[in-house]
């Protein structure tokens, strides 16, 4: 099982690059197939480069740390 305090602490970890382009993210859930749900919030909501910092940077650094995360995704 992914613990919360994990992906929270990873989340610590970037949020400070997300708020400075004036974003955040928030973790809503860890479903038992291992994806994480993850709600972006402020300039990052509808922002076109969003999906890039998601996939690219937050989903990348979170299976570094924790293989058996299948997937990151945003939801509203």
């Amino acid at each position: 099982m992914i613990e919360r305090e994990k992906i929270e602490e990873i989340l610590n970890r970037v949020r400070p690059s997300i708020q400075a382009d004036g974003g955040d993210v928030e973790l809503v859930n860890i479903r038992e197939d291992n994806v994480i749900e993850l709600r972006l919030k402020g300039a990052c909501n509808g922002c076109p480069m969003a999906t890039l910092t998601l996939k690219a940077g937050i989903e990348r650094i979170i299976k570094e740390e924790i293989p058996e995360v299948a997937e990151v995704i945003a939801v509203a």
